[in-house]
């Protein structure tokens, strides 16, 4: 058990930290903490600054923002919408998802809008020790092109993350 936990690790560290140049019809943004004044905590910042960077690219025509309500009082989905309208992307290049309470709910949501938004590819965009799993979820609800992106930002509560990521990975 021991030896296929550090493989494990070892890959969705690896999968994570790559970003290959392809491009995709959509990004889904995974949202995470809002600070109690509304303003993005530097985690997501970056996030959906990577994001961002993928739709300035051209690599992605559509942005999806998925987060739930924090215990901050904040949406996720909207508190990510703001900050890219701020930075330039029009309103209509976003979608926004409230109910993405969890890796899962966001998966099953994202699978619920693929016909209407016509998507067919996605980049995942959240940490590098959540894409695999996001990205596995997406295939298990039929979306054939997935890929990830992470930015590169590491904070110390990242060990536990790789962790929690074993068994979340394999109860899914």
């Amino acid at each position: 058990m021991t030896v296929w936990f550090l493989l494990h690790s070892a890959y969705i560290i690896y999968d994570g930290l790559q970003c290959s140049e392809k491009t995709a019809d959509a990004a889904v943004i995974l949202g995470t903490t809002v600070n109690g004044d509304g303003t993005l905590s530097e985690r997501l910042k970056q996030r959906v600054d990577c994001g961002l960077n993928l739709y300035k690219d051209q690599r992605v025509r559509l942005l999806i923002v998925s987060g739930g309500l924090g215990k901050e009082g904040h949406y996720e989905g909207d508190k990510m919408a703001e900050y890219l309208v701020r930075n330039g992307v029009p309103i209509k290049n976003i979608v926004i998802d409230n109910r993405g309470n969890n890796t899962r709910a966001t998966a099953d949501n994202i699978l619920k809008l693929q016909d209407s938004l016509q998507i067919k590819s996605i980049i995942v965009v959240s940490q590098y020790f959540h894409i695999t799993r996001t990205k596995m979820l997406l295939r298990k609800r039929g979306f054939e092109k997935v890929a990830g992106a992470s930015p590169r930002y590491f904070e110390f509560r990242d060990l536990f993350s790789v962790v929690r990521e074993f068994p979340a990975y394999y109860t899914q």
